[in-house]
Order: structure tokens, then sequence, then C-alpha cells
């Protein structure tokens, strides 16, 4: 049986690495690392903050545990969704688009660059992503990010999205499903980094705010480093800097889909934030846009 010595020096080693863990994750914030795209969580004092990143993946995460995590019993998912935000001064209608092909090698299914010159800014178009987990339709807002808006549909019309999986599900803090790395293979250690063969311009903008039904492009910490994965946001998303593009917002249909798989759990959990594939595979069959 253990001493009160022995246990205060147990415990005290804990935290000691609890802090450790803290500080890493701070500079990982800085960094805003993963993904076009990944997702890194930092939790201080009971506060959860999310980074969605892409093109690249962060260098910092540890091999995945060899053991799914079971399913949150205890998972709270809000049920009210979040507003779209509004741009407070309209975009130019037409307006241009720099697609800039990516020279860092990471595009393992190139595609054609979307055309760029006289993209609308006004107008919604209707998507529905067919998956193994259910539909997932989505509704793409011009106005607020037509670049995007623009990308995800040529990129949709090339197929590209099409036997892709969605690579990482966060169930705490930022509550969302991340895709469209087709690389991806279910390794939280090597997911996140895989993207069309271009990048985009950022168009984020103050008004942002995340939540339940928000659809949102992922990036690196480099500015206009968007490409093709996004995340679409099922739950909470407090502290998640207004740093990425919103571009649409998800039906109550597909976050029906979204619920289940976040309930269903995460297989292979990364030990540092907690993310990874979910148990319930989400791998995409065909993309409609309407």
């Amino acid at each position: 049986m253990a001493t009160n010595q022995q246990r205060r020096e147990a415990a005290k080693r804990k935290l000691e690495r609890q802090l450790e863990r803290r500080l890493e994750q701070q500079k990982r914030r800085r960094r805003i690392g993963a993904g076009v795209v990944g997702v890194a969580v930092l939790v201080v004092a009971g506060v959860v903050v999310w980074i969605v990143s892409a093109n690249g993946g962060d260098a910092t995460d540890t091999a995945a545990s060899s053991s799914a995590a079971p399913p949150p019993t205890d998972l709270q998912i809000p049920t009210q969704r979040t507003a779209l935000p509004k741009r407070a001064t309209a975009l130019p209608n037409p307006t241009t688009c720099d697609f800039k092909a990516d020279t860092t090698g990471k595009a393992p299914k190139k595609v054609n660059l979307p055309d760029g010159k006289n993209v609308p800014s006004t107008g919604t178009v209707n998507v529905t992503l067919k998956s193994t987990a259910g539909d997932i339709p989505l509704t793409l807002d011009r106005a607020l990010a037509p670049c995007a808006v623009q990308s995800f549909i040529s990129l949709a019309k090339q197929n590209f999205y099409n036997d892709t999986m969605c690579h990482r599900l966060g169930t705490e803090g930022l509550q969302m499903l991340q895709c469209g790395d087709p690389s991806a293979t279910g390794d939280p250690t090597q997911d996140g980094q895989g993207g069309p063969g271009y990048t985009m311009p950022d168009e984020a903008f103050p008004e942002i705010k995340y939540g339940r039904g928000i659809l949102a492009m992922a990036k690196t910490s480099a500015p206009n480093s968007g490409g093709s994965q996004f995340f679409m946001v099922y739950g909470n998303a407090d502290g998640l800097p207004a740093d990425y593009s919103v571009f649409g917002s998800i039906s109550d249909e597909g976050l029906k889909v979204l619920d289940a798989v976040a309930k269903a759990g995460i297989a292979n959990p990364n030990p540092q934030d907690g993310t990874g594939a979910p148990t319930k595979q989400v791998k995409f069959t065909g993309v409609t846009v309407q």
C-alpha cells in the first residue's frame, strides 16, 4: 500500500505532466496547425479551445492509441442551431478568386483548378454528400465565401470527394467532423495532410460565429491555405477564432447523421487531443450538386 508521501509524489508528477501537455498545446494553438486541414484541442482550466487546420498536418501529433475509445455515454450535443453569420459589407458581384497551384506536393488526387473569373457572390447552391453513414444535405452560400463555394462545386463535379473518408471527429471543445483529405486512412498521426493541388484565398470575417449547423473550410496557419478539407460543426465550438471561412450550413437531416456518428465515438483517438477517425465510418460515395 502506498504511503502518504508516495501518493503526494505521484500526484505531483501527474500535475507536472498535465502542465507540460498544456504548454505544448498552447504552442500548437499559436501555430494553428493541421489538415487542408487537421484539428487540435486545448483544454486548460476547463476552457476548451479548438484549432482546425489543413495542408500539412500537425508535426507535434503523437502516435494514436492502439485501442478504440468507448462511445461517450455522457456526450452533450446542443439542439439549437447557430445562425449563419452575415457580412457587414457585401462583396462585389461578380468577384475574382485567386486559386493557386500548391507547390507542397501534397496532392494525392489532383484536379483542375476552378475557374476564378466572374465568380458570383450571391445566391445559394444545394449539395448532398452521400455517405456510408447517411446523406448529409448542405446549403452553400456564395455571399459568405464565393471562392470556397466555387471550389467545392468544382471538386464535386470532378468526383474529387468520391471514396474519401472523414478523418477527424471531435466530441469535446469543438464538436465537429472534418473531411476532404483524399489520402485519409484513419491514422490520426498522418491524416489531414492531403489536398487538391491548389489553394484558395481566405474569406473569413470578424462577424463569424461557429456552432451547430455551420459548414466551414479548414486551413493551416499560413494565409490563403485552404483547399479541399472542410469541417461540419454539429455542436459546440467555444473559443474557435473567426479564422476559418464559413461557406454554408448543414440541414437538419445532415445533423442527425453527424449526431449519430458522434455518439458512436472515436476509433484510435490521438492521446494528445482526443480526436481521431470516427468509429462509425463516414465515407463519401458521391456528391450531388443541384
